[in-house]
């Protein structure tokens, strides 16, 4: 009896250590289904927020696009080697050159570069969501000092793109929409060891770029999210 009983004891230890282990096993699984549960709606979030970007990175795309081909057709009329549309880096760049805009040393708009902006302006007036940039480009070339006030290139590119910016306004692009700038000689597109190439780099770009407001808060919350996972 004595024996049967201490293998009673035993056996009931061993039951008790057992369903111990099984209700730890049991704990230990419904963490984890729990964990596998927030990682699957983590992963939907996540899948959720991917789309809704490209979604906006799609809408994008297309603005940009849709805004280079109504800027290509309202400048059909003028010379590819005065005017330029092209597309880079996300943004529509409108490159007109010296001869189309300005007399040698002058920052006064000719009658055709006026045109030009004009027809540009009826454009901008049609997409309320573009920003546009205006940045003057000059040769190597110093310019005689104190030609009309100036010292240099750079005030010659500055004053260029301000009557640029001033002609687009008064064509009726809200000011608050524009910005003048000038980068001198500093970003040629060609050497300036001949003269062809000098007047490659004589030019204005008009840079036009969509409003990314909604794209920018998108990422704003997706980069929020994640800090707040980490």
């Amino acid at each position: 009896m004595a024996n049967k009983s201490a293998d009673y004891d035993k056996v009931a230890k061993d039951l008790a250590r057992r369903e111990a282990e099984l209700g730890e096993l049991d704990v230990n699984l419904k963490k984890s289904r729990t964990q596998i549960d927030q990682l699957n709606a983590d992963l939907k979030t996540r899948e959720a927020r991917l789309a809704e970007l490209q979604q906006a990175l799609a809408a994008k795309d297309k603005a940009v696009n849709d805004l280079r081909a109504k800027v290509n057709n309202a400048l059909l009329g003028f010379k590819s080697n005065d005017l330029k549309v092209e597309l880079r880096n996300g943004k529509v760049y409108v490159s007109l050159s010296e001869q189309l805009l300005f007399k040698s040393g002058s920052t006064k708009v000719d009658p055709k570069g006026q045109d030009a902006l004009k027809k540009l302006a009826q454009v901008l007036q049609e997409q309320p969501d573009v920003n546009v940039v205006v940045e003057g480009h000059t040769d190597n070339v110093p310019i005689t000092r104190g030609t009309a006030g100036m010292q240099d290139n750079w005030d010659l590119s500055v004053l260029r793109a301000t009557e640029i910016a001033r002609l687009l306004t008064v064509s009726g692009v809200a000011p608050q929409r524009v910005t003048a700038s000038g980068r001198s000689q500093y970003l040629p597109v060609a050497p300036n060891d001949n003269a062809a190439d000098k007047a490659l780099n004589r030019r204005t770009e008009i840079i036009l770029t969509p409003k990314l407001n909604e794209l920018f808060q998108i990422l704003d919350s997706n980069s929020a999210a994640t800090t707040g996972g980490q």
